[in-house]
């Protein structure tokens, strides 16, 4: 099978015995690294892996792995998707935001002890140059924002925008992969539903013709959005940045070659005598 280009080689690993059953792998995705991730484990002949998106994007990109869309009910549904479908692990590559899934991956791994590792994208750190502003959560961001009327460049998804509305004055620019619908009901509302990743030439460019006066966005971390925030920075604009959420204790790497590594070590322990 084929698929996107990995992030480099993963290691040499073990030739496959081809009587063993194979390792039986979850990986909660909708993120580059999970795409990455499932790009190299359908190279490798001796796991079998489903793919989880929560189906936030009404046509994710096809993935050379099964795939199921949809929440698991919880917790509890999720532990019980795993325990009856024979998962011996599980990697929470989901987005850094998406907190509620991931304590859910946890609380359910630590019920039927099946091993849990998340991947988690390092995130941005402030460099010369950058204007930002922190917020504790996307609400917080109005305070940063100010009353005086501004053209705000919005970049945080669709499921948070309703927190703008009590916010008018501002002209807001939308970007999401997804059409917004009536999720910012505002009087001076633009919305552009595309997908990235963008270059730097890309993000000044629009930004200019836009004439945007401040970027809201979410500290993502990662290099395909980064971007939008060199943009920022090469533009001296302001960037009001959410912070990220607290996310579970569990044994995690910033990269799909380090998952390889981690879940291949899981399938010589099962072999082991």
């Amino acid at each position: 099978m084929s698929g996107a280009a990995d992030q480099g080689s993963p290691a040499r690993h073990p030739t496959p015995n081809p009587d063993a059953a194979p390792l039986r792998i979850l990986v909660l995705g909708g993120t580059t690294e999970a795409s990455a991730l499932v790009a190299l484990l359908a190279r490798e002949s001796d796991v079998a892996v489903t793919l989880s998106l929560a189906g936030r994007t009404a046509a994710p990109r096809p993935e050379p792995v099964p795939t199921r869309i949809g929440g698991f009910g919880g917790a509890e549904g999720l532990a019980r998707w795993i325990a009856g479908n024979g998962i011996e692990a599980v990697i929470d590559a989901t987005h850094p935001f998406a907190a509620r899934i991931s304590a859910n991956a946890a609380e359910a791994c630590r019920a039927v002890a099946v091993p849990l590792l998340a991947v988690r994208r390092p995130a941005w750190e402030r460099e010369p140059g950058d204007d930002w502003i922190a917020a504790a959560n996307v609400p917080a961001c109005l305070d940063a924002l100010g009353a005086a009327p501004r053209t705000v460049f919005l970049t945080i998804g669709r499921q948070e925008l309703a927190a703008f509305v009590r916010a008018p004055q501002h002209a807001y620019i939308v970007r999401t992969i997804e059409p917004v619908g009536d999720a910012l009901p505002v009087p001076n509302l633009v919305t552009v539903s595309a997908r990235g990743p963008f270059t730097l030439a890309d993000e000044i460019r629009f930004m200019r013709e836009a004439r945007i006066e401040v970027l809201v966005t979410k500290n993502s971390g990662g290099a395909a959005t980064y971007p939008k925030i060199e943009a920022a920075r090469q533009l001296g604009l302001p960037v009001v940045i959410v912070d990220r959420p607290a996310l579970p204790d569990v044994p995690a790497i910033p990269d799909a070659a380090g998952a390889i590594s981690w879940l291949m070590a899981r399938r010589s322990e099962r072999r082991a005598p």
